[in-house]
């Protein structure tokens, strides 16, 4: 079975997105180092699941990020992987996707998860989230996720879209590692003990 590892910038306080879905809180602390170590991260995936609505902010960015001749060297690699990679999105109402290499799952997330993570069509490697708030909820309540790599950022904005929310059961974590960057972002890789 592939792992799923979830990869979510994160506040101090515990939001994922400020009230209206904002990001905006954590561009100030990004860095080129964490611009590295997000591709090592996925450069060790080959697959990107997401939900509707990060799917579709996503593919309203990456996709001319590769055209953009003032891209960043680090960004454009980045982008290319982006790109290349398979997305799979949970979706009742997205009916086609305009993001190349892209599966849109009708599916029961159980039924469909369990088919995705076998290894099939020349995909093996991890399996990575990004964002998608209620997708990671509905995962965590079917115990599907194998790995979290959070990164905290040195802000707190009071009101969110929290990360981990009141709709699941305790989860046990074993800390694998911690990294610091510059910016004063952390962070924190844990295993999922079952």
């Amino acid at each position: 079975m592939r792992k799923v590892i979830v990869s979510m910038n994160i506040t101090l306080d515990g939001y994922m997105a400020g009230p209206n879905g904002e990001l905006d809180w954590h561009f100030e602390c990004w860095d080129a180092q964490m611009g590295r170590r997000l591709a090592d991260e996925l450069s060790q995936a080959d697959t990107i699941l997401l939900g509707r609505v990060t799917y579709l902010a996503m593919a309203d960015f990456w996709p001319e990020k590769t055209s953009n001749p003032l891209c960043p060297r680090e960004e454009y690699a980045y982008a290319v992987m982006m790109n290349h990679h398979q997305k799979a999105v949970f979706s009742r109402r997205l009916d086609q996707a305009g993001w190349t290499n892209t599966v849109i799952l009708k599916d029961d997330i159980e039924e469909g998860m369990k088919k995705l993570r076998e290894p099939s069509n020349g995909h093996h490697k991890n399996i990575i989230v990004y964002g998608s708030g209620r997708l990671v909820t509905a995962l965590i309540k079917l115990e599907m996720i194998d790995e979290y790599q959070l990164y905290v950022h040195p802000v707190l904005i009071g009101k969110g879209k929290a990360f981990f929310g009141k709709y699941f059961d305790q989860q046990d974590l074993q800390l694998l590692s911690t990294t610091t960057f510059p910016s004063g972002v952390v962070l924190l890789h844990y295993q999922v003990l079952r």
